[in-house]
C-alpha cells in the first residue's frame, strides 16, 4: 500500500483563502438578491425569507462547484 503524498500547505492555504473570499461574496450576494427581490415585489416576510434561503443555497451550490474546480487545478497533495 502506497503512503499518502504529503500535504502542500501553500496550496491548502491558498484554497482556504479563496473559499472564504469567494464564499462570502457568492453567498452574500445571492442572499442579498433574495432580500432585494422580496422587498422590491413587496412580498410577505415569510415568502421573502424562503427566497433568501433558496438564493443562499444556490450560492452554496455555486461555491461547491467552484471549489471542486479549484481543487482540481491546485491539488492539496502533490
Amino acid at each position: 500500500m502506497a503512503e499518502p503524498k504529503p500535504i502542500n500547505w501553500t496550496h491548502l492555504s491558498t484554497l482556504v483563502a479563496v473559499m472564504i473570499l469567494v464564499g462570502v461574496e457568492l453567498v452574500g450576494a445571492s442572499w442579498a438578491a433574495g432580500w432585494a427581490l422580496g422587498g422590491m415585489f413587496q412580498l410577505p416576510p415569510t415568502i421573502s425569507r424562503v427566497m433568501e434561503v433558496i438564493f443562499a443555497l444556490t450560492g452554496f451550490v455555486g461555491l461547491y462547484f467552484f471549489m471542486r474546480t479549484a481543487i482540481a487545478h491546485e491539488p492539496i497533495r502533490d
